[in-house]
Protein backbone atom coordinates (compact mmCIF):
# COMPACT_ATOMS: atom_id res chain seq x y z
CA UNK A 1 0.00 0.00 0.00
CA UNK A 2 1.35 3.39 -1.04
CA UNK A 3 0.15 7.08 -1.23
CA UNK A 4 -0.35 6.81 -4.86
CA UNK A 5 -2.84 3.74 -4.21
CA UNK A 6 -4.53 6.00 -1.54
CA UNK A 7 -4.62 8.99 -3.99
CA UNK A 8 -6.50 6.62 -6.38
CA UNK A 9 -8.99 5.00 -4.11
CA UNK A 10 -9.79 8.84 -2.32
CA UNK A 11 -10.08 10.31 -6.00
CA UNK A 12 -12.82 7.00 -6.95
CA UNK A 13 -14.65 8.26 -3.50
CA UNK A 14 -14.44 12.07 -3.86
CA UNK A 15 -13.91 13.03 -7.29
CA UNK A 16 -12.99 16.43 -7.65
CA UNK A 17 -13.37 17.33 -3.88
CA UNK A 18 -9.48 16.06 -4.22
CA UNK A 19 -7.11 18.65 -5.09
CA UNK A 20 -3.36 17.46 -6.08
CA UNK A 21 -2.77 21.30 -7.98
CA UNK A 22 0.62 22.38 -7.10
CA UNK A 23 -0.82 25.88 -6.17
CA UNK A 24 -2.94 24.09 -3.43
CA UNK A 25 -0.05 21.52 -2.68
CA UNK A 26 2.15 24.61 -1.82
CA UNK A 27 -0.17 26.97 0.18
CA UNK A 28 -0.63 23.69 2.99
CA UNK A 29 2.95 23.17 2.77
CA UNK A 30 3.46 27.50 3.76
CA UNK A 31 4.51 28.31 7.67
CA UNK A 32 5.29 30.71 9.58
CA UNK A 33 8.40 29.84 10.92
CA UNK A 34 11.36 29.20 9.14
CA UNK A 35 11.02 25.57 7.79
CA UNK A 36 11.08 24.97 4.02
CA UNK A 37 7.98 24.76 2.13
CA UNK A 38 6.54 21.07 2.90
CA UNK A 39 3.30 20.47 0.23
CA UNK A 40 1.31 17.69 1.22
CA UNK A 41 0.44 14.86 -1.74
CA UNK A 42 -3.42 16.38 -2.21
CA UNK A 43 -5.67 18.47 -0.12
CA UNK A 44 -9.14 17.47 0.89
CA UNK A 45 -12.09 20.12 1.76
CA UNK A 46 -14.26 17.82 3.86
CA UNK A 47 -17.63 18.36 4.58
CA UNK A 48 -18.88 16.44 7.63
CA UNK A 49 -17.59 13.95 9.75
CA UNK A 50 -18.81 10.91 7.75
CA UNK A 51 -16.72 12.14 5.15
CA UNK A 52 -14.16 12.59 7.15
CA UNK A 53 -14.78 9.14 8.80
CA UNK A 54 -14.38 7.47 5.17
CA UNK A 55 -11.07 9.30 4.18
CA UNK A 56 -9.45 7.68 7.02
CA UNK A 57 -10.47 4.43 6.63
CA UNK A 58 -8.91 4.81 3.13
CA UNK A 59 -5.90 6.24 4.25
CA UNK A 60 -5.21 3.80 7.08
CA UNK A 61 -6.13 1.22 4.60
CA UNK A 62 -3.38 2.47 2.31
CA UNK A 63 -0.96 3.52 5.11
CA UNK A 64 -1.11 7.32 4.10
CA UNK A 65 -0.31 9.96 6.55
CA UNK A 66 -3.22 12.35 7.32
CA UNK A 67 -2.56 16.33 8.87
CA UNK A 68 -5.47 18.04 9.87
CA UNK A 69 -5.65 21.69 8.84
CA UNK A 70 -7.53 24.69 10.26
CA UNK A 71 -6.22 28.52 9.54
CA UNK A 72 -2.65 27.50 8.96
CA UNK A 73 -2.19 30.23 11.94
CA UNK A 74 0.22 28.28 14.31
CA UNK A 75 3.71 30.25 14.86
CA UNK A 76 4.92 26.15 15.16
CA UNK A 77 4.46 24.33 12.28
CA UNK A 78 2.24 21.82 13.20
CA UNK A 79 0.43 21.15 10.48
CA UNK A 80 3.07 20.69 8.03
CA UNK A 81 2.90 17.38 5.91
CA UNK A 82 6.13 16.19 6.82
CA UNK A 83 5.62 12.35 5.90
CA UNK A 84 3.21 13.53 2.74
CA UNK A 85 0.27 12.11 1.96
CA UNK A 86 -3.22 14.06 2.35
CA UNK A 87 -4.33 17.57 4.57
CA UNK A 88 -7.59 17.92 5.61
CA UNK A 89 -8.01 21.32 5.14
CA UNK A 90 -11.74 21.61 7.66
CA UNK A 91 -12.61 25.53 5.97
CA UNK A 92 -15.93 23.69 4.63
CA UNK A 93 -16.88 22.79 7.73
CA UNK A 94 -17.32 26.13 9.87
CA UNK A 95 -20.50 26.38 11.09
CA UNK A 96 -21.98 27.41 14.37
CA UNK A 97 -24.40 23.91 15.21
CA UNK A 98 -25.83 25.74 18.18
CA UNK A 99 -25.68 28.12 21.47
CA UNK A 100 -27.25 27.43 24.46
CA UNK A 101 -27.29 30.47 26.32
CA UNK A 102 -28.95 29.35 29.28
CA UNK A 103 -25.68 26.91 29.80
CA UNK A 104 -23.51 29.73 28.56
CA UNK A 105 -21.83 26.68 25.40
CA UNK A 106 -22.33 26.58 22.10
CA UNK A 107 -21.33 23.80 19.62
CA UNK A 108 -18.92 24.23 16.70
CA UNK A 109 -17.20 22.87 13.57
CA UNK A 110 -13.32 22.93 14.02
CA UNK A 111 -13.24 24.89 10.50
CA UNK A 112 -14.63 28.34 12.28
CA UNK A 113 -12.56 30.52 13.74
CA UNK A 114 -12.64 32.34 16.90
CA UNK A 115 -13.38 35.87 15.33
CA UNK A 116 -16.10 34.38 13.35
CA UNK A 117 -17.50 32.64 16.49
CA UNK A 118 -17.54 35.38 18.47
CA UNK A 119 -19.14 37.69 15.83
CA UNK A 120 -21.99 35.43 15.61
CA UNK A 121 -22.28 35.86 19.36
CA UNK A 122 -22.17 39.28 19.23
CA UNK A 123 -26.29 39.69 19.48
CA UNK A 124 -26.14 37.11 22.69
CA UNK A 125 -24.24 39.35 25.12
CA UNK A 126 -21.85 36.37 25.20
CA UNK A 127 -18.32 35.96 23.94
CA UNK A 128 -15.61 33.26 23.53
CA UNK A 129 -12.57 33.98 25.66
CA UNK A 130 -9.33 32.29 24.26
CA UNK A 131 -7.67 34.80 22.24
CA UNK A 132 -4.16 33.46 21.17
CA UNK A 133 -3.86 37.03 18.67
CA UNK A 134 -4.30 34.77 15.51
CA UNK A 135 -7.48 34.02 14.22
CA UNK A 136 -7.38 30.40 14.66
CA UNK A 137 -9.35 27.93 14.04
CA UNK A 138 -11.63 26.37 17.06
CA UNK A 139 -9.90 22.85 16.29
CA UNK A 140 -6.46 23.98 15.55
CA UNK A 141 -7.24 26.19 18.81
CA UNK A 142 -7.99 22.49 20.40
CA UNK A 143 -5.46 20.36 19.12
CA UNK A 144 -2.67 22.54 19.98
CA UNK A 145 -4.18 23.36 23.31
CA UNK A 146 -4.27 27.36 22.74
CA UNK A 147 -3.72 29.80 25.39
CA UNK A 148 -3.87 33.09 25.33
CA UNK A 149 -4.14 37.26 26.72
CA UNK A 150 -7.24 36.33 28.29
CA UNK A 151 -6.17 33.15 29.82
CA UNK A 152 -5.32 34.31 33.24
CA UNK A 153 -8.94 34.83 33.64
CA UNK A 154 -10.36 33.02 31.60
CA UNK A 155 -8.08 30.27 31.27
CA UNK A 156 -7.04 28.28 28.50
CA UNK A 157 -8.46 25.89 25.43
CA UNK A 158 -8.04 23.25 27.97
CA UNK A 159 -10.05 24.86 30.23
CA UNK A 160 -12.81 26.04 27.58
CA UNK A 161 -13.74 23.00 25.78
CA UNK A 162 -16.22 20.53 27.39
CA UNK A 163 -17.12 17.79 24.96
CA UNK A 164 -15.23 16.61 21.64
CA UNK A 165 -16.36 14.85 18.81
CA UNK A 166 -13.21 13.14 16.96
CA UNK A 167 -12.39 10.46 14.53
CA UNK A 168 -10.27 7.59 15.36
CA UNK A 169 -6.67 6.49 13.34
CA UNK A 170 -9.46 3.80 11.90
CA UNK A 171 -11.81 5.90 11.04
CA UNK A 172 -14.04 5.24 14.08
CA UNK A 173 -16.83 8.26 15.06
CA UNK A 174 -16.02 8.82 18.91
CA UNK A 175 -17.92 11.40 21.42
CA UNK A 176 -15.88 12.06 24.62
CA UNK A 177 -17.67 14.76 27.49
CA UNK A 178 -21.05 16.29 27.34
CA UNK A 179 -22.42 19.60 27.90
CA UNK A 180 -22.12 18.66 31.95
CA UNK A 181 -19.83 21.24 33.54
CA UNK A 182 -18.40 18.10 35.75
CA UNK A 183 -17.92 14.05 35.56
CA UNK A 184 -16.41 11.99 37.89
CA UNK A 185 -17.26 8.99 35.89
CA UNK A 186 -14.98 7.44 33.20
CA UNK A 187 -11.60 8.71 31.81
CA UNK A 188 -11.06 12.23 30.42
CA UNK A 189 -10.82 11.51 26.82
CA UNK A 190 -11.35 14.47 26.22
CA UNK A 191 -8.93 16.46 27.68
CA UNK A 192 -6.86 13.53 26.61
CA UNK A 193 -7.58 14.55 22.82
CA UNK A 194 -7.02 18.72 23.35
CA UNK A 195 -3.49 19.39 22.87
CA UNK A 196 -2.33 16.14 21.00
CA UNK A 197 -2.07 18.24 18.09
CA UNK A 198 -3.66 15.75 15.63
CA UNK A 199 -1.77 12.63 16.67
CA UNK A 200 -4.46 10.97 18.41
CA UNK A 201 -8.04 11.59 16.24
CA UNK A 202 -9.13 14.42 13.98
CA UNK A 203 -11.23 16.51 15.83
CA UNK A 204 -14.81 17.14 13.98
CA UNK A 205 -16.88 18.83 16.95
CA UNK A 206 -16.20 20.86 19.79
CA UNK A 207 -18.74 22.04 22.91
CA UNK A 208 -17.18 25.25 24.59
CA UNK A 209 -17.99 27.30 27.20
CA UNK A 210 -18.84 31.14 26.86
CA UNK A 211 -18.92 33.88 28.49
CA UNK A 212 -21.09 36.94 29.76
CA UNK A 213 -19.83 40.21 28.16
CA UNK A 214 -18.50 42.37 31.10
CA UNK A 215 -20.39 45.61 31.94
CA UNK A 216 -17.16 47.81 31.74
CA UNK A 217 -13.49 47.10 30.68
CA UNK A 218 -10.67 49.51 31.25
CA UNK A 219 -7.26 48.82 29.79
CA UNK A 220 -4.03 50.69 29.91
CA UNK A 221 -0.09 50.74 29.44
CA UNK A 222 3.05 51.32 31.50
CA UNK A 223 6.46 51.37 31.57
CA UNK A 224 9.51 50.40 33.92
CA UNK A 225 13.13 50.68 33.89
CA UNK A 226 13.69 47.15 34.54
CA UNK A 227 12.47 43.69 33.27
CA UNK A 228 12.33 42.71 36.97
CA UNK A 229 10.40 45.27 37.97
CA UNK A 230 7.59 44.88 35.23
CA UNK A 231 7.72 40.94 36.25
CA UNK A 232 7.79 42.08 40.31
CA UNK A 233 4.43 43.90 39.58
CA UNK A 234 2.73 41.21 37.59
CA UNK A 235 3.72 38.38 40.14
CA UNK A 236 2.48 40.53 42.82
CA UNK A 237 -0.65 41.81 41.22
CA UNK A 238 -1.09 37.86 40.99
CA UNK A 239 -0.21 37.03 44.25
CA UNK A 240 -2.04 39.74 45.48
CA UNK A 241 -5.63 37.90 44.01
CA UNK A 242 -6.17 40.91 41.98
CA UNK A 243 -8.67 39.33 38.40
CA UNK A 244 -6.82 40.66 36.00
CA UNK A 245 -8.64 40.03 32.41
CA UNK A 246 -5.21 40.49 30.18
CA UNK A 247 -1.64 41.72 31.51
CA UNK A 248 1.19 41.10 29.10
CA UNK A 249 4.81 42.06 29.25
CA UNK A 250 6.71 43.20 26.53
CA UNK A 251 10.50 43.98 27.05
CA UNK A 252 12.26 46.83 25.12
CA UNK A 253 12.68 44.99 21.76
CA UNK A 254 9.33 44.46 21.82
CA UNK A 255 8.60 47.56 22.10
CA UNK A 256 10.99 48.83 19.22
CA UNK A 257 9.30 46.08 16.70
CA UNK A 258 5.88 47.86 17.91
CA UNK A 259 7.38 51.17 16.63
CA UNK A 260 8.94 49.93 13.69
CA UNK A 261 5.56 47.70 12.95
CA UNK A 262 2.84 49.74 13.90
CA UNK A 263 4.61 52.86 14.15
CA UNK A 264 3.92 53.23 17.52
CA UNK A 265 5.98 56.03 19.67
CA UNK A 266 6.24 53.91 22.82
CA UNK A 267 9.44 54.40 24.87
CA UNK A 268 11.95 51.52 24.11
CA UNK A 269 11.44 50.47 27.77
CA UNK A 270 9.83 47.06 29.41
CA UNK A 271 6.34 47.78 29.03
CA UNK A 272 3.02 45.68 30.60
CA UNK A 273 -0.59 45.74 28.78
CA UNK A 274 -3.11 45.04 30.95
CA UNK A 275 -6.94 45.02 30.58
CA UNK A 276 -9.95 44.69 33.52
CA UNK A 277 -13.65 43.18 33.06
CA UNK A 278 -16.59 43.39 35.42
CA UNK A 279 -18.64 46.19 36.75
CA UNK A 280 -18.35 49.69 36.44
CA UNK A 281 -17.21 49.48 40.56
CA UNK A 282 -15.40 46.72 40.48
CA UNK A 283 -12.93 47.53 37.43
CA UNK A 284 -12.75 50.89 38.74
CA UNK A 285 -11.00 49.79 42.37
CA UNK A 286 -9.01 47.09 40.35
CA UNK A 287 -7.21 49.14 38.81
CA UNK A 288 -6.23 51.83 41.42
CA UNK A 289 -4.76 48.44 43.45
CA UNK A 290 -2.85 47.61 40.01
CA UNK A 291 -1.85 51.41 40.02
CA UNK A 292 -0.50 51.35 43.79
CA UNK A 293 1.30 47.89 43.27
CA UNK A 294 2.97 49.55 39.71
CA UNK A 295 3.75 52.33 41.34
CA UNK A 296 5.67 50.01 44.13
CA UNK A 297 8.26 48.84 41.32
CA UNK A 298 8.38 52.80 40.12
CA UNK A 299 6.11 52.45 37.18
CA UNK A 300 6.00 55.20 34.73
CA UNK A 301 3.63 57.36 31.92
CA UNK A 302 0.87 55.32 33.09
CA UNK A 303 -1.93 55.56 30.52
CA UNK A 304 -5.56 54.26 31.22
CA UNK A 305 -8.68 54.21 28.38
CA UNK A 306 -12.25 52.98 28.66
CA UNK A 307 -12.92 53.50 24.60
CA UNK A 308 -13.45 50.58 22.77
CA UNK A 309 -11.69 52.01 19.98
CA UNK A 310 -8.50 52.49 21.85
CA UNK A 311 -8.62 49.10 23.29
CA UNK A 312 -8.91 47.67 20.21
CA UNK A 313 -5.55 49.34 18.48
CA UNK A 314 -3.61 48.66 21.52
CA UNK A 315 -4.37 45.00 21.44
CA UNK A 316 -4.56 45.06 17.85
CA UNK A 317 -0.79 45.83 18.27
CA UNK A 318 -0.13 43.82 20.65
CA UNK A 319 -1.91 40.57 18.04
CA UNK A 320 0.81 41.48 15.46
CA UNK A 321 4.26 40.47 18.06
CA UNK A 322 5.03 37.90 15.93
CA UNK A 323 5.02 40.16 12.51
CA UNK A 324 6.87 42.92 14.72
CA UNK A 325 9.40 40.55 15.75
CA UNK A 326 9.98 39.91 12.10
CA UNK A 327 10.05 43.04 11.16
CA UNK A 328 13.56 43.40 13.36
CA UNK A 329 15.18 41.00 11.13
CA UNK A 330 14.63 41.96 7.47
CA UNK A 331 15.43 39.34 5.24
CA UNK A 332 15.61 36.92 7.73
CA UNK A 333 12.81 33.88 8.63
CA UNK A 334 11.58 33.70 12.09
CA UNK A 335 11.44 31.18 15.08
CA UNK A 336 8.82 31.44 17.79
CA UNK A 337 9.31 30.02 20.86
CA UNK A 338 6.99 29.15 23.76
CA UNK A 339 7.58 28.36 27.94
CA UNK A 340 5.79 28.67 30.76
CA UNK A 341 7.00 28.32 34.68
CA UNK A 342 5.50 28.80 38.37
CA UNK A 343 4.85 32.86 38.74
CA UNK A 344 7.27 32.49 41.63
CA UNK A 345 10.39 31.80 38.99
CA UNK A 346 9.02 34.32 36.28
CA UNK A 347 11.52 37.31 36.74
CA UNK A 348 14.60 34.82 36.83
CA UNK A 349 13.08 32.76 33.72
CA UNK A 350 12.64 36.23 31.61
CA UNK A 351 16.19 37.61 32.63
CA UNK A 352 18.15 34.58 31.95
CA UNK A 353 16.25 34.14 28.38
CA UNK A 354 16.85 37.98 27.91
CA UNK A 355 20.68 37.50 28.75
CA UNK A 356 21.14 34.45 26.99
CA UNK A 357 19.74 36.07 24.03
CA UNK A 358 22.71 38.96 23.88
CA UNK A 359 25.31 36.38 25.27
CA UNK A 360 24.37 34.52 21.67
CA UNK A 361 24.61 37.70 19.38
CA UNK A 362 20.62 37.38 18.70
CA UNK A 363 18.02 39.62 18.06
CA UNK A 364 15.21 38.10 20.40
CA UNK A 365 12.39 39.92 21.36
CA UNK A 366 10.18 38.89 24.60
CA UNK A 367 6.18 39.34 24.98
CA UNK A 368 4.40 37.21 26.92
CA UNK A 369 0.89 36.26 28.92
CA UNK A 370 2.57 36.61 32.12
CA UNK A 371 -0.40 36.47 33.81
CA UNK A 372 -0.34 32.65 33.74
CA UNK A 373 3.77 32.40 33.81
CA UNK A 374 3.69 31.84 30.01
CA UNK A 375 6.27 34.05 27.80
CA UNK A 376 7.82 33.79 24.27
CA UNK A 377 10.65 35.02 22.69
CA UNK A 378 11.13 35.69 18.79
CA UNK A 379 13.96 34.86 16.88
CA UNK A 380 15.09 36.31 14.06
CA UNK A 381 16.71 33.48 12.57
CA UNK A 382 18.78 32.48 8.49
CA UNK A 383 18.66 28.99 7.72
CA UNK A 384 21.37 29.17 5.37
CA UNK A 385 23.77 30.29 7.72
CA UNK A 386 24.87 27.39 9.75
CA UNK A 387 26.27 29.50 12.38
CA UNK A 388 23.13 31.49 13.28
CA UNK A 389 21.42 28.37 12.97
CA UNK A 390 23.68 26.34 15.24
CA UNK A 391 23.41 29.44 18.36
CA UNK A 392 19.12 29.64 18.04
CA UNK A 393 19.12 25.96 18.65
CA UNK A 394 21.44 26.64 21.59
CA UNK A 395 18.97 29.30 22.65
CA UNK A 396 16.20 27.59 22.13
CA UNK A 397 18.04 24.01 24.21
CA UNK A 398 18.86 26.54 26.75
CA UNK A 399 15.53 27.75 27.36
CA UNK A 400 13.50 24.59 27.36
CA UNK A 401 16.16 23.48 30.00
CA UNK A 402 15.89 26.67 31.39
CA UNK A 403 12.13 26.47 31.91
CA UNK A 404 12.08 22.68 33.35
CA UNK A 405 14.73 23.62 35.86
CA UNK A 406 12.13 26.39 36.86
Amino acid sequence: MTIQSALKALERLLGDHLLTSDAVCAQHGENETYYPNTPPDAVIFPENTEEVSQIVKLCNLHACPIVAYGAGTSLEAQHLPVQGGVTLDFANMNKVLEVRDEDLTAVVQPGLTREELNTYLRDTGLFFSVDPGANASMGGMAATRASGTTAVRYGTMSDNVLALEAVMADGTIVRTGTGARKSASGYDLTHLLIGSEGTLGIITELTVKLHGQPEAISAATCRFDSIEDAVNTVILTIQSGIPMARIELLDDVMVRGFNTYSKSDLPEKPHLFVEFHGSTAAVAEQAESFGDIAAEFSAEAFSWTTKTEERTALWAMRHKAHYASWSLNPGKKFLATDVCVPISKLAAAVVEAKEDSLRLGLTSTIVGHVGDGNFHCGVGIDPEDADELARVEEFTDNLCKLALRL
